[in-house]
């Protein structure tokens, strides 16, 4: 009896605290507004711990190697960007059907175990692992970034979009002050990065890509609240079906979807706006920061120049995202004033740029240079720059994500692969003719084709508002 008695005890007991969490978990539900930005902020810090350390390997890597080229070791970090955003842009191809086959999340999980796989090849440098890890990271670098234009989009709504786009920018480019500032304070007063140096650096850099890999799994996968017409797009989005056939259906879909968009107005006008800032990316992300340390003349501090560079980069990033983000919901003159705030910006940087560092700057010797150009090299110039550069380029992504994000909310995989295809492709041309161009051109290059992207961003936003006028919508929402 006391036996039975102790088993009715034990199951109303389960009974009750099973009642009791279900009430608990019923009451800290999380709204689906509240989910849906926890998703974006979530994704936000798990990039910027990914690319504080890809960024930061990026923005040192050609004064790393240029240290090791007396070695064993040859190689170029120019080289290998190139290699990378070639096999980024081709992979663009294929990545809206990966993602439909595996789904956001893991696809940006495996990606980000790929990107900590590159920069831990810095620990031990060998030339074939570092230009086979940049092919990989080519690809992989493709998935992420279609599997975070969808995970961007089925988190948002055409009121949101604009916000989240801005959000995301500004935690992503976080990851710009946090890496340099290490490298700033590391490498002060040095003029040689030596192996123990360099081992330290990469090691944390690897830890920091694997956390942000991580991160990815506290994703909430979104619940299913769309209308019958917008079944299928959510379930491509989300990777909900689990039939074989069924996701060989949508990665055929998808790979239609991408080359028919390819072809249309806005698209083709929007790749030069992209084109653009795939330039740009090159510029600033590598060149620019090479180019400081190489300059001489601002004595023991040139190589951690570089990291506060990349600081001042990232200040610009951020307050342009952040700013630009808020503002959006309130904007009443949609995203042309940004864009035009944005190339004006990168042109006052590429005149004093051109005046401030010597022509030879980007593909200086390990001795580095001591030419100057139009004035005495100025290291507060020269970082003023770094802002300069950084607030310019989140003007650009910031409102390319969100009219992407606002136009093709249905086809939000191929729109945003399309995207990053141009972007990458460019950036890679970019990467290569910077080993063998001097500053003044690539200066040129980028103020021809900024100019003629400004004007193609213009006239898709101005066809963009008369569609919402004609739909009587009220476009001073975005």
């Amino acid at each position: 009896m006391s036996r039975r008695s102790n088993i009715l005890q034990s199951a109303l007991s389960t009974s009750w605290e099973k009642t009791e969490a279900e009430d608990f978990a019923r009451k800290h539900k999380m709204s689906p507004e509240s989910k849906k930005l926890f998703n974006i902020i979530i994704l936000g810090v798990s990039f910027m711990f990914i690319f504080t350390a890809f960024q930061t390997c990026g923005n040192i890597a050609q004064t790393v190697i240029t240290n090791l080229n007396n070695t064993d070791f040859h190689g170029s970090g120019y080289t290998s960007m190139s290699i990378i955003y070639g096999v980024f842009s081709a992979s663009n191809l294929i990545s809206p059907s990966v993602v439909a086959i595996v789904g956001p999340q893991l696809s940006m999980v495996v990606s980000g175990i790929f990107y900590s796989l590159y920069i831990a090849v810095f620990i031990q440098p060998a030339a074939w692992a570092f230009y086979t890890a940049s092919v990989f990271i080519g690809i992989a670098a493709a998935v992420l970034w279609t599997a975070q234009g969808n995970c961007l989009t089925v988190n948002s709504d055409e009121n949101t979009i604009g916000r989240n786009s801005g959000v995301f920018w500004a935690l992503l480019q976080s990851s710009l002050f946090f890496g340099n500032l290490y490298i700033y304070f590391a490498w002060q007063g040095k003029t040689r990065i030596s192996e123990s140096d360099r081992r330290t650096v990469f090691i944390a850099l690897t830890v920091i890509s694997l956390v942000g890999t991580v991160l990815f799994f506290l994703i909430r996968k979104q619940e299913d609240t769309k209308a019958p017409g917008e079944e299928d797009s959510a379930k491509e989005i989300l990777g909900d079906s689990s039939s074989a056939q069924n996701k060989m259906m949508r990665a055929v879909a998808a790979f239609k979807k991408s080359i028919k968009l390819s072809f249309t107005k806005e698209i083709l006008l929007l790749s030069v706006t992209t084109a653009y800032t795939g330039l740009v990316l090159t510029f600033f992300s590598g060149v620019y920061g090479t180019c400081i340390g190489a300059v001489n003349r601002f004595g023991s501090e040139e190589k951690s120049l570089i990291g506060l560079s990349g600081i001042f980069i990232g200040v610009g990033e951020i307050l342009g995202g952040g700013i630009f983000g808020l503002l959006s919901k309130n904007n009443r003159f949609g995203r042309n004033p940004v864009v035009m705030l944005g190339i004006v910006v990168h042109f006052i940087a590429f005149y004093l740029i051109f005046f401030n560092m010597p022509n030879d700057a980007p593909i200086a010797p390990m001795e580095g240079t001591d030419d100057v150009a139009y004035m005495i090299p100025s290291k507060e110039v020269a970082i003023f720059c770094s802002f300069l550069l950084g607030l310019g380029d989140s003007c650009f992504n910031t409102q390319l994500l969100s009219i992407l994000g606002f136009l093709y909310s249905e086809d939000s995989a191929p729109a945003f692969a399309i995207f990053k295809f141009v972007q990458s492709i460019c950036a890679a041309v970019a990467y290569f003719y910077s080993n063998y161009f001097l500053l003044q051109w690539q200066l040129l290059i980028m103020v021809v084709v900024g100019f003629f992207g400004t004007i193609t961003f213009f006239t898709v936003e101005w066809q963009a508002a008369a569609a919402l006028v004609a739909r009587s919508s009220d476009y001073s929402s975005i």
